[in-house]
């Protein structure tokens, strides 16, 4: 995302995370840019039942949380380390000054957020209205894209089935099931528990 020595010339400081380790919670108030260096970052809701629905995975270069940054409004979703995990943290005044002297860089942060939205939009609909192996299929195939990976060439969906099962709504049995499903149909490979599509 942003270059590491623009984020450091403008101030950020380096955060380490343990597993399993809470940046931030749903409602808490935003007050700094985040930015993947080493690890993974996981951001997700929990419902009143308890059940888990995630919002998104977050490795090294990638940021998240931006929205609130932009509206003054709280965070809508909880942040853990899905593992050991280093992250670049800005203030947000610092941060809106550096998109203000960098527009190149305010174009990529624009850019990135309307990707997640259309993403957000396509997944809204998946969950609405198709079916378990549909949505998986469009999950797996909105990932390929994003990697840049050609339709012609066979893509390694780097995520487990409970992280699949949370990014869409489902059990994961069901996901286990579903994956079985689409590899009988041709629609999957499963070389031994990776997943190719």
């Amino acid at each position: 995302m942003i270059d590491e020595t623009i984020l450091v010339q403008y101030g950020a400081v380096e955060l380490k995370l343990e597993k399993g380790a809470f940046l931030f919670h749903e409602k808490d108030r935003v007050a700094s840019y985040f930015q993947v260096k080493t690890g993974k970052i996981k951001m997700f809701n929990l419902n009143a039942e308890g059940k888990l629905f995630t919002q998104g995975m977050f490795e090294a270069g990638q940021s998240f949380g931006e929205p609130p940054l932009f509206t003054d409004s709280n965070y809508p979703a909880c942040t853990a380390a899905e593992e050991n995990t280093c992250l670049y943290k800005l203030s947000k005044a610092k941060f809106l000054k550096l998109l203000k002297e960098n527009p190149e860089i305010h174009l990529m942060i624009t850019r990135m957020l309307a990707t997640r939205l259309l993403y957000k939009s396509m997944l809204l609909k998946e969950i609405s209205s198709f079916k378990p192996e549909h949505r998986i299929l469009s999950l797996i195939d909105y990932l390929k894209k994003e990697e840049g990976v050609p339709d012609e060439q066979k893509f390694e969906v780097s995520l487990t089935r409970q992280h699949i099962a949370d990014l869409t709504g489902l059990r994961v049995e069901t996901v286990i099931r579903s994956v079985k499903t689409l590899e009988k149909e041709g629609s999957l490979d499963i070389r031994g528990h990776k997943i190719y599509r």
